[in-house]
């Protein structure tokens, strides 16, 4: 079994987890509102505004002989470069203002995921933030396109709106496979002791994100 392998294996109840969340339900019954799917897109935009400062911190800490990994992390740089504004453009289109999320705060769920992130490159392990990839690539092939068709037919709203969640369905697979012939150079023990503890752990808070979308009492955001 590859290490790949291994890591989606032992985290499959984590992933599970996740995929349970009751913002998932909503989303793919048919049941999501324009300001839930804003208020969804406004934790996207604050965590996602993360996402190449953290892979080139990752990058930047590994040693030397993990150089394989900082190509690796320049790539997906390539990749994610501007993907922030895409959740501001589609949250305009969607009849709000995207400067009151660009200057707003996550909430605690947000920012403690994020927070966990940048802990795990400085203080555990760099390689660890794999992670963090896993987990959130993974989850979005396998709801991100249907999410969005169904959102879609419930509210009315134009295909623009949608740039971020179609961006990250289907047409991420090429990134899967990218991610899962890196992971699988990683053959050091403890690396990948502790990829896999990371994984678990952004299963759980990413969970805590979607959660938090729907527990909030009212959304801070001024329509357009």
């Amino acid at each position: 079994m590859s290490f790949y392998e291994e890591l989606v294996a032992q985290t499959q109840v984590e992933r599970q987890a996740l995929l349970s969340a009751d913002l998932v339900k909503v989303a793919l019954s048919g049941e999501m509102t324009i300001d839930l799917y804003v208020a969804f897109l406004t934790q996207a935009y604050h965590h996602v505004k993360h996402t190449v400062p953290l892979l080139m911190r990752s990058g930047s800490a590994v040693p030397g002989r993990y150089e394989f990994y900082r190509n690796a992390m320049a790539e997906y740089v390539d990749e994610e470069l501007g993907h922030q504004e895409w959740v501001l453009n589609d949250i305009a289109t969607c009849g709000f203002d995207k400067e009151c999320v660009r200057h707003g705060r996550p909430t605690l769920a947000t920012e403690a995921m994020v927070a966990y992130a940048y802990y795990t490159i400085d203080h555990v392990n760099p390689l660890a933030f794999l992670g963090m990839v896993h987990v959130l690539e993974g989850t979005s092939v396998t709801v991100a396109d249907e999410a969005a068709q169904k959102i879609r037919d419930v509210t009315g709203l134009p295909r623009k709106a949608f740039t971020y969640l179609t961006s990250h369905g289907a047409l991420d697979i090429e990134h899967v496979k990218f991610f899962e012939d890196l992971v699988n150079q990683v053959t050091d023990e403890k690396d990948q002791a502790d990829i896999v503890h990371a994984a678990k752990q952004f299963y759980a808070l990413y969970k805590g994100v979607y959660d938090s979308v729907l527990n909030s009492s009212a959304l801070s955001l001024a329509a357009a």
